[in-house]
């Protein structure tokens, strides 16, 4: 009996390899912010209803408004939906800030501290719950873009690419999100934190007008806006309208520079979220 106590108490003292306990924590996360989200349906109803309201407003209210060339509203619309798909992954920071934030006041992230397992895999199980959400909300948004008159013109290799792009820029601005959660006091100020900075890159961009319509001024903020690189990125691969492009390295190549801007805010909030969970109210 005392051997088996002994080899159990030793077995159960080994060091777990670190790669997998980062895995197995984060998938205990993310279920916990997942069945959280079903225990509160509302918060998902109205992630997802927020976006369709732009969609409809913008292509039926404001579309006949504005030219993108030939085709009329049919092309505006085309043109809208993948702004606004870019536009919704830069919102979901918004979600994900205020979540954080709740469990930093609430003290739940002292008692994830205390526990045995990885710093990173709390953060890492966070955003991989928002990343879901935002996936649903990008499939709903999507078939709301097809009833609209919203349609994918090139194959399914450059949708997938197009998808996976907004997927992999969702997850990193969650980082950024995170980062912002662990340094506000409560909930109230970071809903006001997680959407005040967004306004400036979601606005002063391509997503609703072409970038040559507006001020010469803001037009060099404009195209090297990651949001407007997503969203024109999103357009070429889906061939929908991409009217009065010039010959600025953002507008020639702006899959690629999506790309780089998802590793390099991945690069670099991820390791400082981390280093601010660890260090916070120490």
């Amino acid at each position: 009996m005392s051997t088996l106590t002994t080899t159990s108490v030793k077995e159960s003292a080994a060091p777990r390899p670190r790669f997998g306990w980062l895995i197995t924590d984060s998938i205990s996360v993310s279920r916990r912010h997942l069945l959280k989200i079903t225990r509160v349906p509302e918060s998902l109803f109205f992630a997802l209803i927020q976006p369709v309201m732009f969609v409809l407003l913008f292509a039926f209210v404001f579309g006949g408004a504005i030219d993108v060339g030939p085709g009329g509203a049919q092309a505006y619309r085309e043109y809208l939906i993948p702004g606004i798909l870019a536009q919704t992954v830069m919102f979901a920071v918004a979600g994900i800030t205020v979540g954080i934030t709740e469990d930093a006041s609430k003290g739940i992230m002292d008692r994830f501290r205390s526990l045995p397992m990885r710093p990173g895999a709390v953060l890492t199980g966070h955003t991989l719950a928002s990343l879901l959400q935002n996936i649903l909300v990008i499939a709903i948004l999507s078939i709301t873009g097809l009833a609209v008159g919203w349609r994918i013109h090139n194959g399914f290799s450059d949708a997938a690419l197009a998808y996976l792009m907004f997927a992999s820029f969702a997850y990193a601005i969650t980082w950024v999100g995170a980062w912002i959660g662990l340094h506000m006091p409560n909930s109230e100020v970071a809903g006001t934190a997680g959407l005040a900075w967004i306004f400036p890159f979601t606005f002063a961009s391509n997503i609703f007008t072409p970038v040559a319509t507006m001020p010469g001024w803001l037009q060099p903020f404009v195209l090297w806006n990651p949001v407007s690189c997503l969203a024109l990125a999103a357009r070429q691969l889906f061939g929908n309208p991409t009217p009065l492009l010039g010959d600025s390295f953002p507008e020639r190549y702006p899959v690629q520079l999506s790309f780089a801007y998802c590793f390099l805010l991945l690069a670099i909030f991820a390791p400082l979220a981390v280093r601010a969970f660890k260090t916070r109210n120490k």
